[in-house]
C-alpha cells in the first residue's frame, strides 16, 4: 500500500494500457493529481520522457515537417529571452545616453578652458576666415575677369549663381557627412578641395574651365561652417560656449577685410601679371586668388595637428580614443596654467551602444575592395538620410520650423542689402558720370592730331577728315551717325566706346582694339586693320572701381564693434534677446536707407546696419548648436547654413533687379522680414545654460 505522504512519483499501468502519474504531496493540500497521455499524440510530450533515447522514439512528424513540440518550446523561450535581453539593453542605453550630456560637461569642467582651446580657436577661425575670402573673391575678379575671359553680362549671373548654390550643396552635404565621419576628417576633406580647385582658377584660361573649378571649390568651402561650429562647441564647457563662438565669428569678418585689402592691393595693379604669348595669360586678379588662397592653407595645415572632437568619438562608442583626447585637452590646460601635477582623474566614459558601425564593419571583411568601398558608402548615405528624417520628431519639428524661418528671413535682408548697397552706389555714380557727359553735335575737324584721351562723350553727324588718333584712351564715347575719311587711329585703348551708323573710308587701325563689336551698323569703305587685339582685353589705363573696395572694407570693419558687444553679453542677457533684439534693431536701420541720396549716405548707412544686424548671427549660430543633439548636431547646422545659401540666392536677383527703379521695395522687404524673423526668435528656447544633449 503506497504511503499517501511519500514524495516519489509512482508509476502504474491501468487496465487500457494507459500510464497514470501520481505525484504525492506536491500540492499545498497534499491531494494527487493525475493526468492521462495517449503514447501517439503530437501534444503527450512531457518532462518523463525528456530522457528517452531520440533514435528508439522517432518523432512521426518529422516526415511531415511539422516541428517537433520541444523546438517550438524552445524557440519561443529563445525569442523571450532575446526580447528581454535587449530591452535591457535599450533601458541601459537610454539611461547612458542620458548621463553622458551631464558626464562629458564635468569632464569638460574639469579640463578647463585654456590653451588647447585657444589653439583650436585659430585653426577653425583660420577656416572660417577661408570661407569669408571665398564669399567676396567672385565679386572683386569679375569687373576684371569678365574682360579678360569675354564674359557676358548673362554668364555672369550665371557665375555667381553657381557658386552660391555650390556653397548650398556643400553646407548640406558636408553637415550631414561630419556626424557620420568625423568633425576634424571632414574639415580637411572640405579645405583640401576648396584650396586644390580655387589654385587651379587662378590658371584657368577659358569661361568655362574657371566656372567648373570655382564651382567645385564652392562646393568644399560651404561645408565649413556648420563643422567649424559643431566642432568647436563641443570642446567648450556650458559658460564658455556663448562668448568664444562669438568671438569665433570674428573671423568671418577678418576674412571680408582680408579681401578687400588685398584686392585693393593688387587687382589695380594689372602690371603684375604677365602672359606667355596669347594662349596663357596671368593677370593681377589671378594673382588676387591665390593670395586669398593663404587662410584656407594656413587652416588645414592647422586642422592636420588638431584632434578628433571627443564628443563625436563617444557618441559613436570610441571610448579609448575619446579619453586620450580629453586627457590632451586636460594636460594641455593645466601644464600651461603651471599645474602639470594636476592628474586627470577620469577612469571610465559611459557610451552608447552603437549598431551601425558594426554592420559597416562586418560588411568591411568580405568581397571585392569596390564591394566594401559601395557597402560602406551606401551605408554611410543611408545613415545620413536617416539623421536627416530624424530632425523631422516631434520635440525637434517645431523648434528647427522656427529656425528655419530665422534663418531665412536673416539671410534674405542681409544678403539682399549686401548685393543692394554696392549696386547702388555703382548706379549713383553711373548717374553722376551721365550728368557730365559732354554733346558734340555737327563738328567738323580736319588734319587735326588727336593725342589727348577722350571721355565721357557724345559726338554727333561729326566730320573727321585727315586727322590721326594715337596714343590715347577713349573711354565712354559714342560716334553717331559720323564721317572718318583718310584718318589713323595708332595705339588705341578703348572702354565702353562704340560707333554707330558711321562711315568709315580710306582710314587705318593699328594697333587698336577698335575691332567688330565697337562698330554698329557702320559702312566701311577700303578701310584696313593692322595687328588688331581682338576679343576681350583689359584696359592698361583703366582704373578699377577703388570705391567699391572701400564700401566692403568698411562694411565688413563695422561689423567689429557689434561682435565685441554680442560676446560680452552673448552670457549674460541670453541668445533670444541677442537675435530678437538685434534683427529688431536692424530693421529700423533699413528705414534710415530711403534718406541715402548719396553715395556717402548709402556707405553710412550700410555701416550702421552691419554693425547692428551681426549680433543676430553670432546669436543664430550659437542657439543652432545648442538646439540639437550631438549625433545631429552637423546635420541640422548644414541644413540651415544651406537655407541661409539658398536665401541669399532669392535676395540677389529680386534686389538687384530693383536697381535704379525703386529702393521703396527692397527697403520693405528687408524690414518685413527682419520683423518677422525677430519675432519669431522670441519663441525659442534659452539654451545659455543648456548642456549639450
Amino acid at each position: 500500500m503506497d504511503d499517501p505522504y511519500h514524495n516519489n512519483v509512482n508509476q502504474q499501468m491501468t487496465e487500457g494500457g494507459d500510464y497514470t502519474y501520481t505525484q504525492d504531496g506536491g500540492g499545498q493540500d497534499g491531494y494527487p493529481y493525475q493526468t492521462d497521455y495517449p503514447p501517439q499524440e503530437e501534444d503527450a510530450a512531457s518532462d518523463a520522457t525528456e530522457g528517452a533515447d531520440d533514435d528508439e522514439q522517432m518523432y512521426e512528424g518529422e516526415y511531415q515537417g511539422i516541428p517537433h513540440p520541444d523546438e517550438i518550446k524552445e524557440a519561443r523561450r529563445a525569442a523571450r529571452m532575446e526580447a528581454r535581453r535587449k530591452a535591457r539593453q535599450a533601458n541601459q542605453q537610454e539611461e547612458e545616453e542620458e548621463n553622458l550630456p551631464e558626464q562629458y560637461e564635468s569632464i569638460m569642467e574639469d579640463c578647463g578652458h585654456g590653451r588647447f582651446q585657444w589653439m583650436l580657436f585659430f585653426v577653425l577661425g583660420l577656416a572660417l576666415m577661408a570661407d569669408g575670402v571665398d564669399g567676396f573673391v567672385v565679386g572683386f575678379v569679375l569687373p576684371s575677369a569678365e574682360k579678360d575671359m569675354c564674359i557676358s553680362n548673362a554668364d555672369k549671373g550665371l557665375l555667381g549663381l553657381l557658386v552660391y548654390v555650390a556653397m548650398m550643396v556643400g553646407a548640406l552635404v558636408w553637415g550631414g557627412l561630419c556626424d557620420k565621419m568625423g568633425r576634424r576628417k571632414c574639415l580637411i576633406y572640405v579645405l583640401a578641395i576648396d584650396l586644390i580647385f580655387s589654385f587651379l582658377s587662378c590658371f584657368a584660361q577659358g569661361y568655362g574651365f574657371f566656372l567648373f573649378f570655382r564651382f567645385c571649390s564652392g562646393f568644399g568651402i560651404g561645408g565649413s561652417i556648420p563643422i567649424v561650429y559643431t566642432y568647436f562647441t563641443e570642446f567648450l564647457q556650458m559658460d564658455k560656449r556663448g562668448e568664444h563662438l562669438s568671438w569665433l565669428c570674428m573671423f568671418w569678418m577678418l576674412g571680408g577685410l582680408y579681401a578687400s585689402f588685398t584686392a585693393w592691393g593688387i587687382i589695380p595693379h594689372y602690371g603684375w601679371g604677365f602672359a606667355i604669348g596669347s594662349e596663357f595669360q596671368m593677370h593681377s586678379w589671378r594673382l588676387f586668388i591665390l593670395v586669398c588662397l593663404f587662410p584656407a592653407l594656413a587652416a588645414l595645415v592647422g586642422v592636420v595637428f588638431m584632434p578628433e572632437s571627443p564628443r563625436f568619438l563617444l557618441e559613436n562608442a570610441r571610448h579609448d580614443e575619446a579619453w586620450m583626447i580629453l586627457r590632451q585637452v586636460h594636460d594641455t590646460n593645466w601644464k600651461a596654467k603651471g599645474e602639470p601635477e594636476r592628474v586627470f582623474t577620469v577612469t571610465n566614459i559611459k557610451t552608447p551602444q552603437t549598431q551601425e558601425d558594426e554592420f559597416i564593419e562586418i560588411q568591411s571583411d568580405t568581397g571585392t575592395a569596390f564591394q566594401r568601398w559601395t557597402v560602406r558608402h551606401m551605408t554611410m548615405l543611408q545613415q545620413v538620410m536617416a539623421n536627416v528624417m530624424s530632425l523631422s520628431a516631434p520635440e525637434l519639428r517645431l523648434q528647427g520650423l522656427f529656425l528655419v524661418i530665422i534663418w531665412f528671413c536673416m539671410a534674405f535682408s542681409y544678403h539682399g542689402l549686401g548685393v543692394w548697397f554696392p549696386d547702388m552706389i555703382k548706379y549713383m555714380q553711373y548717374e553722376e558720370y551721365e550728368s557730365k557727359v559732354r554733346v558734340f553735335h555737327r563738328e567738323r575737324v580736319e588734319r587735326f592730331h588727336f593725342n589727348f584721351s577722350l571721355v565721357n562723350q557724345i559726338h554727333r553727324e561729326g566730320e573727321y577728315v585727315h586727322d590721326k588718333f594715337a596714343n590715347i584712351e577713349i573711354k565712354s564715347v559714342k560716334f553717331e551717325d559720323s564721317l572718318f575719311e583718310n584718318c589713323y587711329f595708332e595705339d588705341v585703348k578703348s572702354t565702353n566706346t562704340f560707333f554707330e551708323n558711321c562711315t568709315i573710308k580710306n582710314t587705318v587701325f593699328y594697333n587698336t582694339d577698335l575691332w567688330q563689336e565697337k562698330f554698329k551698323n557702320c559702312r566701311m569703305e577700303n578701310s584696313t586693320f593692322l595687328h588688331p587685339k581682338k576679343g576681350c582685353h583689359l584696359n592698361f589705363q583703366e582704373e578699377n572701381d577703388i570705391v567699391i573696395y572701400m564700401v566692403s572694407f568698411l562694411g565688413s570693419l563695422a561689423v567689429l564693434p557689434g561682435n565685441i558687444i554680442s560676446a560680452l553679453f552673448m552670457d549674460k542677457i541670453g541668445r533670444i534677446r541677442i537675435i530678437g533684439g538685434s534683427m529688431l534693431a536692424s530693421s529700423a536701420c533699413t528705414f534710415l536707407l530711403l534718406l541715402s541720396f548719396s553715395q556717402g549716405a548709402v556707405i553710412c548707412w550700410q555701416c550702421l546696419f552691419y554693425a547692428v544686424s551681426v549680433a543676430a548671427w553670432n546669436g543664430l549660430e550659437v542657439i543652432s548648436v545648442e538646439l540639437y543633439p550631438s549625433s545631429k548636431r552637423g546635420t541640422a547646422f548644414g541644413i540651415l547654413n544651406g537655407i541661409c545659401k539658398f536665401a541669399a540666392i532669392v535676395a540677389s536677383f529680386i534686389f538687384a533687379a530693383f536697381i535704379g527703379i525703386t529702393k521703396i521695395i527692397p527697403i520693405f522687404l528687408a524690414f518685413a522680414a527682419l520683423v518677422c524673423g525677430g519675432l519669431v526668435a522670441l519663441k525659442l528656447p534659452e539654451t545659455r545654460e543648456k548642456i549639450l544633449s
